[in-house]
């Protein structure tokens, strides 16, 4: 089979969308698509119809038409096959067949049709699979999106609180009978109001400490925030997100509130020169009836040593874990130093930990069958009513040491049927007409807030609702292992160290 063209056509041969598979010339394709309305037989059932040189292949769509251009030679039992899945994928992305909606979506349209021809010849695809290849899903980029979200949100708060704190010195000038030209004024007193204000700023943040800010604030300038070690252009991106959100924004803040929101999530600001990441991550299986299939946990402790006097270190290590997870060090680690005593150091004293590089240091893992381990427990009924079914999805935190930050629960729908309705919710959601599911939002899942429930109905059958997918961030681990204190192998001395803690969902699934 060689397939020359794919099209969505008018009745009267106006070509909406179209994707070549060969080397072929607008004017052709025009040509062939405006000829095709002359070449049908009213009255007959065919849905094919040949030239001398080339045949079409269509399938009447509403208003439209979807026509595949083929050589005469090709098969038309394959030729047919290819046409059914071509006017599956259109549904899938336009909610009406019609012109406009057809051009709005040109584009989706136009990346379907390739996962489905590649270079004349069909791929061996489904309507599956062609819709997770187009959807390019990353677990990277949702991550990422949940970390930027959390440092917004902080960022504001963090914004409303030095604004508190400028306020209260202004008031505390004035008990002392100081003058405070940086808070406004007229004439003179507002020339020199920027030095005053920077003055004032930079003794709020000399009383602050261990707190690390910036340097004084500037009426505009890059600051890092959003991205882990991105610079530039995200500070805009920032911005322009706050705007777009209602939020006014003044430019001689704008130093002071991207900058602040790097304070929370890695890399501090603060970091110190041995700084310790703590990062698990867990995958999770489960059935819809209950019961746990499979539950597999991995986590590392990354050590980063920036100043070569700190070189020679020893990490003491507090393991309050119960669940019984399987602890391995770095094969240049004491083994026995640290079954012992519980510390972390090289076998060789004399020798220092690498500078300037990220080095894991102590490894965990833990695989469990075991329901009581499961983090967070999601039961998802849904049952059968007469317009169709009604869900009722609930969760709730088994661990009430964890905090669970952006929690996203992803329950797949039935594909056009439209949107469910939304009977009882804790929480937020977002209906993706696109995508067909429905992601049920939660800021924060914690001891004060462990359960929550969801109801909506939609038409559709119990086994359109699943897998029900779950996603989220902490800054608790899992596993109760810490870094607790960092000493020199010489002398034993305390070395200050930050430590940055992450837990995160690899896959996180109820079947």
């Amino acid at each position: 089979m060689v397939l020359l063209a794919a099209a969505v056509c008018t009745k009267a041969g106006k070509a909406i969308v179209s994707r070549q598979f060969v080397e072929m010339t607008r004017t052709r394709i025009e040509g062939l698509l405006a000829a095709f309305p002359k070449l049908m037989n009213t009255g007959k059932q065919h849905t094919f119809v040949e030239t001398e040189s080339v045949r079409y292949v269509y399938q009447p769509m509403e208003k439209l038409y979807m026509v595949l251009i083929t050589t005469k030679n090709s098969n038309i039992l394959g030729d047919l096959e290819t046409l059914r899945l071509f006017s599956r994928v259109i549904p899938e992305y336009c909610r009406a067949l019609e012109e406009n909606e057809i051009s709005e979506h040109c584009f989706d349209l136009i990346f379907a049709f390739d996962e489905i021809v590649a270079l004349g010849y069909r791929e061996n695809v489904n309507l599956a699979q062609i819709r997770t290849f187009t959807e390019m899903d990353s677990h990277e980029e949702k991550v990422f999106r949940a970390v930027r979200e959390t440092q917004e949100r902080e960022a504001k708060a963090e914004m409303r609180r030095k604004a508190k704190e400028l306020q209260q010195a202004r008031r505390d000038a004035e008990r002392q009978g100081k003058k405070a030209p940086g808070f406004g004024g007229f004439g003179s007193s507002a020339v020199s109001g920027g030095s005053t204000a920077a003055m004032i700023t930079e003794t709020i943040i000399e009383t602050d400490k261990p707190k690390v800010a910036p340097a004084p604030a500037r009426p505009s300038g890059p600051s890092k925030a959003l991205k882990l070690g991105a610079k530039g252009k995200e500070v805009d991106n920032f911005v322009d997100k706050l705007k777009s959100e209602g939020e006014t924004i003044m430019s001689s803040n704008m130093g002071k509130r991207t900058s602040e929101a790097t304070k929370v999530h890695a890399p501090p600001i603060n970091m110190e020169s041995v700084h310790m990441k703590i990062e698990e991550k867990i995958t999770l299986t489960c059935g819809r009836d209950g019961g746990l299939q499979n539950m597999e946990l991995h986590g590392m402790i990354m050590l980063r040593i920036s100043d070569d006097k700190f070189g020679r270190i020893r990490l003491h290590v507090e393991n309050e874990d119960k669940k019984g997870v399987q602890l391995q060090t770095h094969p240049n680690v004491d083994k026995k130093l640290f079954t012992a005593e519980s510390l972390i150091g090289l076998k060789n004293p004399e020798k220092s930990f690498p500078v300037n590089s990220d080095v894991g240091v102590l490894k965990w893992r833990l695989q469990t069958t075991e329901e009581s381990f499961i983090p967070l427990t999601i039961n998802c009924w849904p049952s059968e009513s007469g317009n169709g079914c009604d869900v009722n999805i609930e969760y709730e935190l088994q661990e009430d040491n964890l905090e669970l930050n952006d929690v996203v629960i992803t329950i797949p729908l039935p594909s056009g049927v439209g949107a469910p309705v939304i009977g009882e919710i804790d929480g937020e959601y977002r209906h993706d007409s696109r995508r067909n599911t429905l992601e049920w939002c939660l800021p924060v899942i914690d001891a004060k807030n462990k359960s929550g429930s969801l109801e909506f109905s939609i038409p559709g059958q119990p086994n359109d609702f699943f897998p029900v997918q779950v996603s989220f961030i902490s800054k608790k681990n899992y596993c109760n292992i810490q870094v607790t204190k960092v000493t020199q192998v010489d002398g034993n001395s305390p070395v200050r160290f930050s430590t940055e803690t992450t837990f995160l969902v690899d896959k996180y699934e109820i079947l």
